[in-house]
């Protein structure tokens, strides 16, 4: 097979080869339902999928609807979060999303971008995994593991998320970004780890412009 030797190529060639690697990669943010992975999500920044899930079963169980989070204080929350970086921040954003949901959004999570980066702790990343792993929208997250990805394929030289999620929406079908994201990010803990990547095992080593194999 040639080597595809365009960006659009490697990010096609990419999404293909990702897809047969890892054909059942989900989130690893544990959730029921929207709510509940966007008040996950929030609490991820700069925190571990691992560490959230330990501290979420017992915060939906206290609060499991936008209701129940709305009529109390961030303090009254912090005990279910505390394990968790920033959790004062966290906690008045959690109370502070549920309060906009009820006031602006009938108590349910809207799928435009524009009113999901309203609520507050939600950034287009955050909003990006709520679209397309709970709602059915296309969404395509730039996390750490995608932006790292992107720069070693030379799919992108973007460092700003947002300018690389521009130039990566069109190169994948749109109901297919979620997963594309997903498979990266599960690529890139997995195989293409930051300190030691294991160009040997990865199945992009014959086209990846920063193979060491």
């Amino acid at each position: 097979m040639a080597k595809p030797r365009s960006p659009k190529g490697r990010a096609r060639v990419t999404h293909e080869r990702l897809a047969g690697e890892y054909p059942d990669a989900e989130c690893e943010l544990d959730h029921r339902n929207a709510f509940e992975l966007l008040a996950a999500t929030i609490l991820s920044a700069q925190a571990t999928d691992v560490g959230v899930n330990k501290a979420t079963p017992g915060l939906f169980a206290r609060f499991p609807t936008p209701e129940s989070l709305a009529e109390v204080e961030p303090e009254q929350v912090e005990p279910y979060v505390d394990t968790i970086g920033l959790f004062r921040q966290k906690s008045k954003s959690l109370v502070g999303m549920a309060r906009m949901l009820l006031e602006d959004y009938d108590g349910e999570v809207p799928h435009a971008m524009k009113d999901l980066v309203r609520l507050p702790g939600v950034g287009r990343k955050t909003a990006n995994v709520v679209r397309s792993v709970a709602l059915g929208e296309p969404g395509l997250p730039v996390d750490t593991h995608v932006q790292r990805l992107s720069h070693l394929l030379k799919i992108t030289e973007e460092t700003d998320p947002v300018k690389i999620e521009n130039e990566l929406n069109p190169m994948v079908p749109a109901m297919e970004r979620g997963q594309f994201s997903l498979r990266m990010i599960l690529h890139g803990r997995r195989v293409c780890i930051a300190r030691r990547p294991q160009c040997e095992d990865c199945v992009l080593n014959d086209f990846c412009p920063s193979s060491k194999v």
